[in-house]
């Protein structure tokens, strides 16, 4: 299994912290660099950091952990994701979902219904906007192309049953968000059986990458500091769920990343993206440190 590393995206931090947090990234040993998506949140923009990231590494994967597409319009979007796909010479692998968070949208002034369909229909949008095919017959197309043939690889954050069946006509894979407090081993190895399922019910062959993410901290005031960065983050869906999965969050000592790690590769799952919460670039020591990597 690939260990990714995520930017802390989520937190408020400036230049130094992004470049010291790509180049230590970039240095390994780490698969990838994952970008999350939060709007109405004190969050940096994805695509922004994307366009740093890329511009600030050399070998690392590049991903987006998700993209909210449906509050995006969808020819911007596949021309912002094919300017980093430029930038990062073909890196870009991008996690696109539809989110559960209607004040996402609200921010933005984008409608919350219909949002996974209005997701297929901007999947067919990108793919034919990175194909050249202009938006209106009478305009010309929106570059510029991307570096990968056919555009770069699309992954779901699909979690149903019926979003992963959609998936599975369109995506080279899940990624699943259900693990980011604490990994259960049943769950995990569900998600899994039934994304193949999908897959196969769909009449693919190949096989789906399997992904997911889990918040962790390690080194001076852990606890404290993942409980708060949960709490925080999942505060808008009202302070007692917000602390029910705050307390469920226990990735907080160099034994439970290892065990939570141990859990998802015996799972089967390809990749797993650590989530720092914290923005000292320390940190990136102690997890190689902690995982023997």
């Amino acid at each position: 299994m690939d260990i990714a590393m995520t930017l802390p995206t989520m937190l408020p931090h400036g230049r130094t912290e992004v470049l010291e947090w790509c180049r230590g990234i970039d240095e390994g040993p780490w698969s990838s660099l994952a970008v999350p998506e939060r709007v109405a949140y004190t969050s940096h923009s994805m695509t922004v950091q994307l366009a740093a990231a890329a511009a600030l590494t050399e070998r690392v994967r590049l991903w987006t952990t998700i993209v909210v597409l449906p509050s995006h319009n969808a020819v911007r979007m596949a021309k912002d994701l094919a300017s980093v796909d430029r930038l990062s010479d073909g890196r870009l692998t991008v996690g696109v979902g539809v989110g559960g968070r209607e004040q996402d949208y609200r921010a933005v002034a984008a409608p919350f219904e219909r949002r996974w369909q209005r997701l297929d229909d901007q999947i067919a949008t990108m793919r034919a906007t990175w194909a050249g095919t202009p938006p209106e017959p009478d305009l010309d197309p929106v570059g510029p192309p991307p570096v990968q043939p056919d555009g770069p690889p699309l992954v779901s954050g699909a979690i149903g049953p019926k979003a992963m069946a959609r998936a599975a006509h369109w995506a080279a894979g899940i990624d699943d968000g259900t693990s980011i407090t604490r990994p259960d081993a049943a769950n995990l190895a569900d998600v899994a059986a039934r994304v193949r399922a999908a897959w196969t019910e769909a009449g693919r062959t190949d096989k789906p990458h399997l992904s997911t993410s889990i918040w962790y901290a390690l080194g001076p005031d852990a606890e404290t500091r993942l409980h708060t960065y949960a709490f925080d983050y999942l505060r808008i869906f009202g302070d007692e769920l917000a602390t029910a999965m705050a307390d469920s969050a226990t990735i907080h000592t160099p034994k439970a990343l290892r065990e939570a790690v141990d859990t998802i590769r015996d799972a089967g799952f390809d990749e797993l993206f650590l989530v720092p919460t914290t923005t000292d670039p320390a940190e990136l020591d102690r997890t190689r440190e902690a995982l023997g990597i």
